[in-house]
């Protein structure tokens, strides 16, 4: 099932578009300066400690800031208008983006366990212990901000890519509080609780990866919420002249719906006033469905009697 907590009730109207991609870029711009500066500082300090840990955390670091790179691909493409080749343009790019995204968290995850594994057998002391943990919480601080940061706008303009790029920050925050973890145990003496928090924050980052294949894969099988498709229902019932709502469905385009229902009208009314039915029907929708670009609205004469056999 769907995390209904990356749809919130926000709206925004179908000239609003370029708008959200425009939050999605910036967002993802901030989170890329963000990071890459994290990562230099912890590249200088691994220079000056020769710690392993740190090395794989900045590596991890590295990985996460180069997510911007599909993900502002995706942004690009989708600002392209339709064409006859792609008569709904390309929006549908962030899904592939989010498919990259997945795979870099699973090649995160491979590559910290490979690392803890590895260190399991061939325990390593750092030197400058003060600075690893300084780098830890840094690598730990800058994670997270950029996570709550990708979420927070990923959900609000419904991009499901920003969102698992986020879970993907907050992973490598969780590498960099094993950094810190590791650091802390050297100073104790303990020579292979490095290792050990590594194998543990890898079962973190496996948590995570699994949360964003299913949001990722849940868009690209154009899976929405139930609560969306009653929504959407409930607005087109309350129209005036429909009178009953049939066959709606809805399907994400990138950070957008797109809507196709059937409504029933009077048999005995003109054409005209059915088409004027129908655009009443898509304009609430537009207005009270969040997030929806477009919706096509069929209509068709309601047949009373079918309707009371069923």
């Amino acid at each position: 099932m769907a995390d209904r907590h990356d749809h919130p009730h926000e709206h925004f109207g179908p000239g609003d578009s370029i708008s959200a991609t425009g939050h999605g870029v910036r967002a993802t711009w901030i989170s890329l300066g963000v990071l890459g500066a994290t990562a230099l500082v912890q590249l200088a300090i691994v220079a000056l400690t020769g710690s392993v840990a740190l090395l794989a955390d900045t590596i991890h670091n590295i990985t996460d800031a180069l997510t911007a790179v599909p993900l502002l691909l995706a942004f690009r493409l989708g600002r392209q208008p339709p064409s006859p080749r792609y008569p709904y343009g390309l929006h549908r790019a962030e899904d592939l983006a989010g498919v990259a995204i997945v795979l870099m968290i699973l090649a995160s995850a491979v590559f910290a366990g490979v690392e803890a594994f590895d260190r399991l057998v061939h325990p390593v002391t750092p030197e400058r212990l003060g600075l690893v943990l300084a780098a830890g919480i840094a690598g730990f601080l800058g994670n997270e901000a950029v996570a709550l940061y990708r979420i927070r706008v990923g959900r609000r303009i419904g991009s499901a890519a920003l969102v698992a790029d986020g879970h993907h920050a907050r992973a490598d925050g969780f590498t960099s509080l094993g950094v810190v973890v590791s650091a802390i145990a050297a100073f104790a003496g303990i020579e292979r609780a490095d290792p050990v928090v590594g194998l543990a924050i890898t079962a973190v980052i496996g948590w995570t990866l699994v949360r964003a294949a299913r949001t990722v894969l849940h868009r690209i099988l154009d899976g929405t919420d139930e609560e969306t498709i009653t929504l959407i229902e409930a607005v087109a019932a309350s129209v005036d002249g429909v009178e009953h709502v049939t066959e709606a469905k809805a399907r994400w385009t990138g950070h957008r719906l797109r809507a196709e229902l059937s409504v029933d009208v009077d048999r005995e009314i003109s054409v005209e006033r059915g088409h004027d039915i129908a655009e009443l029907v898509r304009a609430a929708l537009l207005t009270e469905v969040p997030r929806l670009r477009d919706a096509a609205v069929h209509v068709d004469p309601h047949e009373h009697n079918s309707h009371a056999a069923g």
